[in-house]
This record gives C-alpha cells, structure tokens and sequence, in this order.
C-alpha cells in the first residue's frame, strides 16, 4: 500500500512481496544458531522485514532483484547494522550476546547515540533524562523501521544510501541530526 501510495508500484505486487519476505526468511534462518532461552524474542522469528521492504520499494517491486541486492549486501559489514534480522540469533555472534537477546546495534550504537546527543544537543539529552526514556531506546525504533513513518521517503533512500556508501556511523549521525530537526517540538513538550 505504502508503494502505491508513493506511486512506486504501478500493479499489485504483494505476492512479490511475500516471496521477498518469505526467501529472507529462509536465507536468514541458515544464519541463526538455535537457542534454548524463555526468552520470546528468540524463540521467534525476528519481526517485520523493513530494510528488506525499503530495498522491494527502490527496486520498484522486483522480487528477484531484490533477493540477488540482499544476498550480496549481506557480505558487507554495514549489512549487520542496517538490515536488523540478519543478525537475529546469527551464527556470527558469540552465544552469551544471542542468549541475551539484545541485538547487536542497540550495544553498539547506543552509547555513541547518548554521547554525542550530550555533546552536540544538550538541553534535549537532558529533557530525555527527566522523561526516563533514553534516546537509544528512540533510535533503535527508528533504525529497525528503517525511519519508515518517521522521514519522506526520498530522506529514507538517502539513509540507506548513506550508511551504505559512508559506513554504518552515519546511522547515528541521522539519528542525531533527527533529534536537531526536533529539538524545538522536544523541548516545548518537556515544558509542558
């Protein structure tokens, strides 16, 4: 819908959609180690494919260029920040991290998101830490979305863009430039 709306996608192509879907599940599931945890997000699979929509959608709903853009893509190590279920329970991580069932880029962008909002925008680390959210929490909502529903679309290809051409840092500098881009709506809120 979100394709036709954007008049991305002349015909319906939600069966190439599910067939997307359906071989990254499969592709990425001979990644995954088994876990024994009572943990329900590993003892299900990852969630919504967003990165793998997003590139459907700049692929004008290809299927199979999709899937051939996504098994190369998956070699690059911006890959595991950019495109979140690959590393879902991935045979790539040592067990103690899958066992947790914390995914990767929240620890390793997350300090980094905290520390430059301190340095570069003050007064909006400040209003998350009276609200009790902390801005990572934020961004990794953002990130796993792929911005979806929170940036144009054209802002959305720049993203992905970005972190793949420039490195996957730049994935916390557009979280910190969003955060500039609110920081007047952040802290009006935080006064009210």
């Amino acid at each position: 819908r979100y394709g036709r709306y954007l008049n991305l996608l002349k015909e319906d192509v939600a069966d190439g959609l599910r067939f997307v879907i359906m071989n990254c599940g499969k592709f990425l599931q001979q990644q995954q180690r088994t876990v024994v945890s009572s943990l329900r997000c590993l003892q299900e699979p990852y969630g919504y494919d967003w990165f793998a929509s997003s590139i459907f959608l700049i692929m004008s709903g290809d299927g199979e260029k999709t899937l051939t853009f996504l098994q190369q893509f998956s070699r690059l190590l911006v890959s595991a920040f950019l495109w979140l279920p690959r590393l879902h329970s991935s045979v790539h991580l040592p067990v103690a991290v899958v066992e947790s069932g914390i995914h990767p880029v929240y620890f390793c962008s997350a300090y980094y998101i905290e520390m430059l909002l301190k340095a570069e925008l003050p007064l909006v680390f400040s209003a998350f830490r009276m609200s009790g959210f902390t801005p990572s929490q934020i961004c990794l909502q953002w990130i796993t979305q792929c911005f979806w529903n929170y940036m144009d679309w054209n802002e959305i290809c720049h993203y992905i863009a970005i972190c793949i051409f420039l490195g996957a840092d730049y994935q916390i500098y557009m979280c910190i430039s969003v955060f500039r881009h609110l920081q007047h709506d952040i802290l009006m809120h935080t006064e009210a």
